[in-house]
């Protein structure tokens, strides 16, 4: 009988054989759950992203009235609401679109400071820019960025003209600013940007035709939130 196991010896064996093949599952599904953690890691974020921000707009106090001498102009300042979208051609270059609206009062300034409020416009200035992304410092990533603005000026109404057309104008624009990683999806922003935007403007004073220049130059200051899709 020397082929047959001992009952004791055989109760061992099953034991061991038991134990050896719940380490083997529980080593599979280890490699499973690894697996899928580093697929999770490579996945790519979307190229998508919106970012909702509250923009202060800060014009030049510069102008003229082409016809009178000393003449100046300056323009009041806002703050409004602004949505972006942008899209990633890779992890560091990107293209911006911002789009918001506002309204400028013209006041009338050195030898025509008597005029006081001439007018008021509000401006569509759709902005695009091609912006450079920094990606080393983890969830700070700072960018740059520099594009064309055209700006669409509407619902122009006078105050002392008597008549006031602000016309359409091209503009370079630079920016700088970066967003704040807080999770795979959601992130802060702050970014500055410059308009080069001195839009010409034809009007009737006192019954008088008379052109001129705003320099507007505005500084848009803005912060907020992003979302990456």
């Amino acid at each position: 009988m020397r082929n047959w196991i001992r009952p004791g010896r055989g109760i061992t064996l099953g034991i061991a054989l038991a134990v050896l093949g719940l380490q083997q599952a529980v080593a599979a599904d280890a490699q499973v759950v690894h697996a899928r953690k580093g697929t999770a890691h490579l996945v790519e974020p979307s190229p998508w992203q919106l970012r909702l921000r509250t923009l202060a707009v800060i014009t030049d106090d510069k102008g003229n009235v082409n016809e009178i001498p000393g003449s100046g102009l300056s323009f009041s300042d806002t703050a409004i609401p602004e949505l972006d979208v942008t899209y990633y051609f890779s992890d560091n270059l990107a293209a911006e679109l911002i789009l918001g609206t506002t309204h400028a009062n013209i006041y009338g300034e050195g030898t025509i400071g008597g005029l006081a409020k001439i007018g008021k416009t509000w401006v569509l200035p759709p902005t695009l820019t091609l912006q450079y992304h920094f990606t080393d410092s983890g969830a700070f990533k700072p960018y740059i960025g520099a594009g064309v603005n055209y700006s669409i000026f509407y619902n122009q109404d006078t105050g002392s003209a008597d008549a006031l057309h602000v016309k359409n104008a091209f503009g370079g624009a630079v920016q700088v600013g970066f967003d704040y990683a807080l999770d795979q999806h959601w992130g802060v922003n702050f970014d500055v940007k410059k308009l080069f935007l001195e839009p010409k403007f034809d009007a009737v004073v006192g019954g008088a035709n008379v052109t001129g220049k705003a320099k507007l130059n505005p500084w848009l200051i803005g912060t907020g939130v992003s979302y990456r899709f």
